[in-house]
């Protein structure tokens, strides 16, 4: 049996069908095994996505085998993250997901369309403007706390305060913060397996130091391992937060709906104006805040500015 069926089926809090959630994702479980290509995070982040994809089949078609899944589904579920804010990027990983999992399903019902059926908006120079203002992001901090949850509090601080993905606030763990708390650098680990240094600002330091406190050594900050809590289901309590809660502070003249990534928009944008504030090219600048970012490519960063 493979380290997925071992496992076993947990059910998340938020799931409302949970007969026909535990039958996909044992399903789910069975077919991961059976997966050999990606490396051992890429099994990983792609079964949390199928996973996720499942509770909204379960949810909202009650749907039993996972073989049956169809383009109405996938469509279903595009425009469900879509209403979450998700970029277009994000959205597309998803979908790898679902279809990696879907090639290796044996005796399928359905075939499934390509992305370019579901009218995915294409990265672009002079995008949307997704920065959050300063107003925006104090207010839904400071809601945080005021509804008991200082870990959501300190996540959206470190997206503000450090440019950080949520997935890299997600892994960040007792003795890394330790580490940043004297150094004042805080090491990630992010996408593609890139790592780099960030330099911590005053309250990205606060808001580690704060999550250090409530946890043991060895525990991450912000995932509750001990307690069977998941990486993705943090993310998710996150994205449904900043979700439920961001009609009550969004600005009337915004572009986009507040997001977690606008808060990595934020960081990047007053980065850059610093850099060319204190004489930079706008070259050198974004060559910069793209070391920051953690990614190496001048067409992304323009879009973060």
């Amino acid at each position: 049996m493979g380290r997925f069926q071992q496992r076993g089926v947990k059910i998340p809090k938020d799931v409302r069908n949970v007969g026909a959630y535990k039958n996909l994702i044992a399903q789910i479980n069975k077919i991961g095994d059976h997966i050999r290509q990606g490396s051992f995070e890429t099994k990983q982040r792609y079964h949390d996505a199928v996973s996720r994809f499942a509770r909204h089949l379960a949810d909202q078609f009650n749907l039993q085998k996972w073989a049956n899944i169809s383009d109405k589904h996938l469509q279903s579920y595009i425009q469900y993250m879509k209403s979450k804010g998700l970029s277009a990027s994000t959205i597309k990983t998803e979908l790898s997901a679902i279809r990696m999992y879907h090639d290796a399903t044996p005796f399928v019902r359905n075939q499934l369309s390509p992305n370019e059926k579901f009218d995915l908006e294409k990265r672009r120079f002079g995008g949307v403007d997704r920065k959050w203002s300063n107003q925006e992001y104090k207010n839904m901090v400071q809601l945080a706390r005021d509804l008991g949850r200082p870990d959501v509090a300190n996540i959206l601080t470190l997206g503000r305060e450090a440019g950080l993905r949520i997935h890299e606030v997600t892994r960040i763990d007792h003795s890394t913060a330790s580490r940043a708390l004297e150094t004042g650098q805080l090491h990630v680990k992010g996408k593609g397996g890139l790592e780099r240094d960030v330099p911590l600002r005053p309250a990205a330091i606060e808001a580690l130091r704060e999550a250090v406190e409530r946890v043991e050594r060895g525990d991450k900050l912000f995932v509750d391992v001990k307690a069977g809590e998941k990486t993705h289901e943090v993310i998710k309590s996150v994205q449904d937060f900043i979700y439920n809660h961001r009609d009550k502070f969004q600005e009337d003249d915004r572009e986009s709906d507040l997001t977690f990534h606008g808060l990595r928009h934020t960081y990047a944008s007053e980065e850059y104006e610093q850099r060319i504030e204190q004489g930079m090219s706008e070259q050198e600048a974004r060559e910069e805040v793209s070391e920051l970012l953690g990614h190496s490519r001048d067409d992304v960063t323009r879009i973060y500015l």
